[in-house]
């Protein structure tokens, strides 16, 4: 079975999908077999791989409901190695579909359990909420990886998420684990920036990777010509950085296996 991690955090705008992306083609690149799962009915990180959204075909919505699996829904990118279930519009509407399904808050894990098992990793871009598309993703996942940007509200609401993992361990999910914070959006210019920095990894402590995410105008350019930034630009800093955190997430997922 693939290690599966869940990409969260109820703000949105704050890195998730560009996180999702560009770990998932480093991680790509150093030879696992990875899958990302879009999620987000917005369809970012779907479009974020040069993906059309309009074309007729399986999404994440049909694999969450049980009429696809994920094997039918999978659509290949150009990177070796990097497979993505595409998102869907209708995914806004799977929270109240999915309350008729017995035990709904295990579609996911069911749907993956069943056809996505020659990966090495799956990655799950999950909607700025806590809502039960998300809450599929966690019981999903052995890990969670939460993108915090470094604004004034950057903990804002955070503190519930984390309560909300701990729910979902304690319900669901036993297994499951918060791998790290990541500070995206960083700009060393900005005092700012540094006092956000102190009061999350005083929060924190370890659980912060040491990388932060520079802000970087060739991060907010790759995905409007559909490639991540690590293919749109490799030299800049935001690859230079997702390449380095990439390193701690595989480190980190070596420590969780060993425990």
């Amino acid at each position: 079975m693939p290690r599966i991690i869940a990409i969260a955090n109820r703000k949105g705008g704050v890195g998730k999908t560009t996180t999702t992306v560009n770990v998932a083609t480093a991680m790509a690149a150093t030879g696992k077999k990875v899958l990302v799962i879009d999620l987000d009915p917005q369809g970012n990180a779907t479009t974020s791989m040069g993906i059309n959204k309009k074309g007729r075909m399986a999404s994440s919505y049909e694999v969450l409901l049980g009429e696809k699996t994920v094997s039918e829904a999978i659509v290949w990118t150009e990177i070796p190695n990097f497979s993505i279930v595409p998102s869907s519009a209708d995914l806004a509407g799977a929270e109240v579909e999915l309350v008729d399904i017995e035990n709904r808050e295990f579609a996911l894990k069911k749907a993956i359990e069943k056809s996505a098992v020659n990966y090495d990793y799956v990655l799950i871009d999950c909607p700025p909420s806590l809502s039960l598309v998300t809450i599929n993703a966690l019981v999903a996942a052995n890990a969670v990886i939460v993108p915090l940007q470094c604004e004034f509200l950057a903990l804002e609401g955070i503190t519930d998420l984390i309560r909300n993992i701990n729910l979902i361990k304690k319900k669901f999910n036993p297994g499951l684990e918060l791998q790290g914070v990541v500070l995206t959006m960083y700009d060393k210019r900005n005092n700012l920036s540094q006092m956000v920095e102190d009061d999350v990894r005083n929060f924190f402590g370890k659980k912060v990777y040491q990388t932060v995410i520079p802000r970087n105008v060739r991060i907010s350019e790759a995905p409007s010509h559909g490639k991540p930034v690590l293919l749109y630009d490799f030299k800049c800093s935001g690859s230079q950085a997702y390449i380095s955190l990439t390193g701690e997430v595989l480190k980190r997922e070596k420590e969780l296996i060993a425990c």
